[in-house]
């Protein structure tokens, strides 16, 4: 396959050139697929609806990453024989992650029990809403007991800024410790979209130990990936 990596900067986007235009052009000069990350939620969509070729979201903004999503999907299931049943506990900054809202979809559509855990400035109560049965705590600890996979989101620091929960609260209130991952079942799976932060949402020995499967994520992206992009060439069988 011959790929072209095409980023804003320097590009004619930077220039003034529309998204929708550069979509044109791209299938001008013989783009069979585009696969987009994009800071605005809805580019991809809006590319897709005025394109003939198939369009991949690998991110819009804080709306969704949908391959993130069947990543993790897939992760879990090369360890569980079923999503259906299984509780699921996301914690972290839930209100600005696409990661999240891909993963809730996903999960609540193919029967997890899905948990919601953290400050209210990272999990406002309207976050209920965006699947049916979903369950929202402000205590760690509740979030974690019984679970079969805890999946961990990154903080940006730069987002507590202005907040009422500094950096030292949330680590003290919400960093998944050895001592809080007990409270979950023996065979409960660790699970982190990445980048992680030593010392902040987990410990080193949490990220290192054995239920984690943050790195096992990052290795299953590769064939996820190409069966995402088969089957929008329509060569998967």
């Amino acid at each position: 396959a011959i790929t072209t990596l095409i980023q804003s900067r320097g590009s004619s986007i930077e220039k003034g050139e529309s998204l929708l235009d550069t979509g044109y052009t791209l299938r001008a000069v013989g783009a069979d697929v585009i696969i987009i990350r994009h800071p605005n939620a809805g580019a991809p969509l809006l590319m897709a609806q005025h394109l003939d070729i198939p369009v991949i979201n690998a991110g819009d903004g804080m709306h969704e990453h949908p391959s993130q999503a069947l990543l993790d999907a897939y992760t879990i299931l090369r360890h569980k024989k079923s999503l259906k049943g299984l509780h699921v506990a996301i914690i972290g900054d839930i209100y600005h992650s696409r990661v999240a809202r891909s993963a809730i979809h996903l999960l609540s559509k193919f029967g997890a029990m899905v948990t919601l855990c953290g400050p209210p400035e990272f999990l406002p109560e309207v976050a209920a809403t965006l699947a049916p049965g979903l369950h929202i705590t402000r205590t760690v600890e509740d979030a974690i007991r019984g679970v079969d996979v805890i999946m961990l989101l990154r903080v940006q620091k730069e987002r507590l800024a202005g907040m009422k929960i500094s950096l030292q609260d949330y680590i003290a209130r919400y960093q998944v410790t050895m001592a809080r991952l007990k409270l979950a079942k023996k065979d409960a799976l660790l699970m982190h979209p990445g980048p992680i932060i030593r010392g902040l949402e987990l410990t080193g020995e949490v990220a290192d130990c054995p239920q984690s499967v943050i790195v096992e994520e990052v290795r299953n992206g590769v064939p996820v990936r190409m069966a995402i992009l088969a089957r929008a060439l329509g060569r998967a069988r």
